[in-house]
């Protein structure tokens, strides 16, 4: 209301509530209310020749008198950010200098925020390689946004970048376009049936992996033969892994063959529902789908018999290609 009022007194030269009220379609008090806004916002004032009349002030003139103090909060506030970030960066030089006088093998972050920040200035300080295990199919959008940033410019620095995902991946929207994003710009990206777990591992010589229990700390390894013994993992995983490529076009009806098998594989163990949901990186209620509508194509009546009947069939062989 006070915008379109303070449009109608630009274009008359005058605030007449009556007038206003009826051009805008207004009732008279609301207008006036309105106006009495205006008056004391500082964007209506008396005209020097006439004080009955009120005149419209530039709307860039009235917004610096009353963000001033605003602006001056925040420049206060960016100069003890600044100070802060200072004192730390000098306790961190203390930190450095104490790596390298005691090795310090194991160190748990505990916390999202401070996960976060740890990955960040690895990946800064990143000059060679870093490789990635990411288990599971959805990654959020707004993670992939983050990691697009780290990414590219890690990959500008020529830095190489491989990332293993499960096979779900490749039927992920957001990962898709992330994938065919940064693989344009030189990263490699290998999708397979099972993963060992989540890695991230920085010139191979610093390696993250979770903290135990589900929590959303994790822990960094620097002993260098943890640190090998972890990227032999990885090697030995991306050998057998499968190019992410086109995800939308390529390779899918073979994706979907592999993770069928994998899930037969896990029935004939004995594994449970939710075992098999991590295994391959699939939601809890789509895994039970998967393995419903296996059980009912074999007529299977139990998970056991289904994995029995796979084998039997011959279905359990990577290099079959009959579906189940």
């Amino acid at each position: 209301m006070e915008v379109a009022l303070y449009g109608w007194v630009a274009l008359n030269g005058r605030a007449d509530p009556d007038d206003a009220a009826r051009d805008l379609g207004l009732d008279r008090e609301d207008a006036a209310a309105a106006v009495a806004r205006l008056t004391g916002l500082g964007l209506l004032k008396p005209d020097a020749a006439d004080p009955e009349r009120l005149r419209p002030v530039d709307p860039d003139l009235v917004a610096a008198v009353v963000t001033r103090n605003m602006e001056t909060g925040i420049r206060a506030q960016q100069a003890e950010l600044h100070r802060i970030r200072d004192r730390f960066a000098d306790l961190r030089g203390h930190y450095l200098e104490s790596l390298s006088r005691v090795s310090v093998d194991l160190e748990v972050i505990s916390g999202v925020d401070e996960v976060r920040a740890a990955l960040n200035r690895a990946a800064l300080e990143c000059t060679e390689e870093m490789l990635t295990s990411q288990p599971g199919g959805n990654r959020m959008p707004e993670v992939l946004r983050e990691a697009l940033v780290r990414d590219t410019a890690m990959l500008s620095r020529g830095v190489r970048i491989r990332t293993l995902y499960h096979h779900t991946a490749r039927f992920n929207g957001p990962s898709q376009a992330y994938v065919a994003t940064v693989s344009a710009l030189g990263a490699e990206y290998r999708t397979a049936h099972e993963l060992f777990g989540r890695l991230i591992v920085f010139d191979r010589k610093e390696a993250f992996v979770p903290e135990r229990g589900g929590t959303s700390g994790a822990v960094v390894i620097r002993e260098p033969s943890v640190v090998h013994y972890l990227c032999e993992v990885f090697e030995q995983t991306w050998t057998q892994a499968t190019p992410f490529s086109d995800a939308a076009a390529d390779g899918l009806e073979l994706v979907a063959k592999d993770l069928h098998r994998t899930i037969l594989r896990l029935l004939a163990a004995g594994l449970k529902d939710e075992s098999i949901a991590r295994r391959t990186g699939m939601s809890l209620r789509t895994a039970r789908k998967h393995i419903a509508d296996i059980m009912e194509t074999l007529g299977a009546e139990s998970r056991f018999q289904a994995g029995a009947l796979a084998a039997r069939r011959g279905l359990l062989d990577s290099g079959s290609d009959s579906a189940p």
